[in-house]
């Protein structure tokens, strides 16, 4: 990830406020990955490093109507994996790391996927990006998962001004109120995914632009 340009802290009731307004917009907003249990939505979450959520949807159409279980997936065998997801990038470590852990699973989990943290960080391929999605989809814990969207976001309106994905993790879960945490790391990748894009801002529609500290505001295209 670059380097962030430095902005000062956004006060205590503009992230309120930003949050507020995240809500009334989208109670509920929901990941972009499909899953059918807390399996696939592992498998999903790791397939999409480094990929787009439409690509690995694609691809885990078939992979999860044939292994929609460690067990199912371990008899898939790494050939077959590595064949249905070869659309994606870096489709052969990845094939590897998911019939790894789904061995792992198996035999240390009884085929189910760890609410611990440091259980998920210990399989092949998860990393705490990965581990904190699946613990805030699935197991519906407040946490913070800091993709480059939500390091752009967190950076460029100063809601989290940090150098590294965790210090803008570790800001975030500090500032944001407890009413909204379990539903900020959705607001904030959708945010950055469709307005607060990394080339061009649409700061012209953005529904927080009164509160983001980010300079000069790119305005609205010719004729719009």
């Amino acid at each position: 990830m670059a380097t962030p340009k430095k902005v000062k802290s956004l006060p205590k009731a503009d992230v309120e406020a930003i949050f507020a307004r995240f809500h009334e917009i989208e109670p509920e907003p929901k990941g972009e990955l499909d899953y059918l249990n807390a399996f696939t939505l592992l498998v999903a979450v790791v397939l999409s490093a480094q990929a787009t959520d439409a690509g690995v949807n694609k691809a885990t159409r078939r992979l999860f109507e044939l292994a929609p279980s460690p067990a199912a997936m371990v008899a898939l065998g790494v050939d077959t994996i590595t064949e249905l997801i070869k659309t994606i990038g870096l489709y052969r470590g990845k094939a590897r790391n998911v019939f790894a852990l789904s061995q792992i699973l198996l035999d240390q989990h009884g085929g189910d996927v760890p609410q611990d943290r440091a259980a998920l960080e210990a399989l092949p391929g998860v990393g705490r990006k990965t581990a904190n999605v699946v613990l805030n989809i699935w197991f519906k814990q407040p946490t913070i998962a800091v993709d480059t969207h939500l390091f752009r976001v967190g950076n460029r309106t100063g809601l989290a001004p940090g150098a590294n994905p965790l210090a803008v993790e570790q800001i975030l879960l500090k500032v944001i109120p407890a009413q909204y945490m379990l539903h900020a790391h959705h607001w904030l990748i959708l945010h950055g995914r469709y307005i607060c894009k990394a080339r061009k801002p649409e700061c012209w529609r953005c529904p927080i632009a009164q509160w983001c500290r980010f300079e000069p505001k790119t305005p609205p295209p010719k004729g719009a």
